[in-house]
């Protein structure tokens, strides 16, 4: 069983309804205008269908819809992947509130949930044939649609490949327009890009220059220090050095008598050793160290080149060189872009792709499209189209198309000897319901999901071909639950569940109520469809309908 349970409070004129299913067939019928598609009409609001504010009953704060859906397998990673916990074994639980303003909420598990997640999840539950399926069979959108599903055609590697050649086309076309402005912006880039090359700014150069510029410059200052520093160590009668050679001298002299004077004369001979050390690394730098106006010149030039291009491309000093490597990426993007034999290249390279990928689709098409009408052109024979027969033509397009090379077409005949024609130009309205029944029969089993429902799609038939569609439902049912909205007797004659919708005053309201019929309900319920109400030959042809 998939659909377990449906419960609706306070939608359209619907107060309170507990609907469930049983396997197999069910009938829902009712008299025009007791809101038979309401029911549908719930259920394709918890399915992500637009919440609108009239959907919630007049008098009430808002309208709810719940269900309960077995899962089938394959819904079960696309429910982990969007963050659900999905339970293996137990039902499914939907949910959609819809305020009085219109807006609305959705729980998936108990989770919160988008409109959107309803809708992709509902295709894995509920597949819904309304009872205007037959205008679809006039896009031609839909009519491909429809057989690349009986196909099993997978079209992303088509799409792909078909955006893939029009942005390559469309990067060749603008290209081409730009080559004019193109060549200005890369004579520009290139005059700039020579202009600081000459310079050759190294990326960590700035900060090097700065500092040996502050060298040279100060170099004399720095002399001077040394030399003062020197002498003030080491090189006076006073100096550093003399001084605490004194006071080791006398620290060690008393040290038998206290031996922390010992300690103490450690400690300064330490202090003595770093200032021979100190002065040793003076005297190399003073050694060392000249003064150099020309190399000082040289790098007050280098500075001044620096600063005067960045303050030209107004950036900072330190950027120069990234700016340099931006001009020069920017530069190699214009030249490939303008490479028109590259990209044409590429053009036809993608073109060859979407090719390959479209022959690949009208390979699966051909045979299918053959089998699809095969199939539905024997159902046509036992839905009052007797000779009948289904066309279903893939017409080379003159240009390709972001959808294959070919352009799907219905051709029907209605009768034996009748040459098939458009879907369009087939002026019947009830032989198109009969169509789009027979090819929703056709093909049910595309779809996953387990509960198929029929929402008066048999509108326009009756008589015998009313007994076919109504054994065809029933031996859909036997594999996936099947429920159908309909008005016709022998169709609910045939179904394993009947239910009836009627609606009744309440006060100023009007509210709608679904019962389950037993047996006795059922043949007064059938009798009512026949026309003749309790009448003893109504209720005897009900019993007969039943009965068959």
């Amino acid at each position: 069983m998939s659909w377990l349970r449906l419960a609706i409070r306070d939608f359209v004129i619907v107060e309170r309804l507990d609907l469930e299913l049983g396997e197999g067939f069910t009938a829902l019928t009712g008299e025009t205008g007791a809101g038979k598609s309401i029911l549908i009409d719930a259920l394709q609001l918890l399915l992500g269908g637009r919440a609108e504010a009239t959907q919630v009953r007049e008098g009430a704060t808002r309208a709810e819809v719940a269900g309960e859906f077995d899962v089938v397998p394959a819904a079960y990673a696309w429910l982990a992947e969007q963050g659900f916990e999905p339970r293996p074994g137990e039902p499914l639980l939907l949910r959609r509130v819809i305020d009085g303003q219109g807006r609305s909420r959705a729980w998936i598990d108990g989770s919160p949930a988008t409109a959107a997640q309803l809708r992709t999840l509902g295709q894995w539950l509920v597949d819904i044939h309304g009872q205007h399926a037959w205008q679809s069979l006039m896009r031609a959108e839909a009519v491909r649609e429809l057989l690349d599903a009986y196909a099993r055609v997978d079209t992303t590697a088509l799409q792909a490949a078909w955006r893939a050649w029009r942005d390559a086309e469309t990067a060749l076309q603008q290209a081409r327009a730009r080559q004019a402005q193109a060549q200005q912006e890369r004579e520009r880039l290139q005059w700039q890009i020579d202009e600081v090359a000459r310079l050759a700014p190294g990326d960590d150069e700035w900060d090097e220059l700065n500092r040996q510029h502050a060298r040279l410059a100060h170099a004399q200052a720095l002399l001077d220090a040394a030399h003062e520093a020197m002498e003030a160590l080491d090189g006076r009668e006073l100096s550093a050095h003399r001084l605490l050679a004194q006071a080791i001298a006398a620290l060690q002299a008393q040290a038998h008598i206290e031996p922390r004077y010992g300690e103490l004369a450690a400690v300064l001979q330490a202090a003595q050793a770093q200032v021979d050390d100190a002065c040793r690394d003076l005297q190399h730098w003073v050694h060392h160290t000249e003064l150099d106006p020309d190399t000082l010149a040289a790098l007050d030039e280098r500075l001044s080149r620096w600063i005067a291009l960045a303050r030209r491309y107004r950036c900072p000093p330190p950027e120069l060189p990234a700016r340099l490597q931006a001009w020069r990426e920017q530069l190699r993007a214009l030249d490939e872009a303008a490479d028109l034999d590259a990209l044409a290249a590429r053009v036809a390279q993608m073109r060859q792709r979407y090719l390959e990928a479209a022959q690949a689709v009208s390979l699966q098409r051909a045979p299918a499209a053959q089998r699809l009408g095969q199939a539905v052109t024997e159902l046509m024979q036992t839905l009052g189209m007797a000779g009948g027969q289904l066309q279903v033509r893939l017409e080379p397009l003159p240009e390709p198309s972001a959808h294959g090379l070919e352009r799907v077409e219905l051709l029907v005949a209605g009768h034996a000897g009748a040459t098939p024609r458009p879907v369009a130009k087939v002026a019947s309205g009830g032989e198109l319901s009969r169509l789009a029944l027979a090819i929703a029969v056709a093909t049910s089993g595309l779809g996953e999901a387990p509960t198929l429902i029929f929402d008066e799609i048999d509108s326009g038939i009756g008589g015998a071909v009313a007994h076919t569609v109504g054994r065809l439902m029933r031996t859909l049912a036997a594999q996936r639950q099947v429920l159908a909205v309909t008005h016709l007797p022998q169709v609910a004659a045939c179904a394993h569940h009947h239910w009836r919708i009627s609606k009744s005053a309440r006060g100023a309201a009007t509210v709608s109520q679904v019962v389950p019929l037993d047996a006795a309900a059922r043949v007064h319920e059938i009798a009512r469809m026949l026309g003749g109400a309790d009448s003893q030959a109504a209720l005897a042809h009900a019993r007969e309908l039943l009965g068959a």
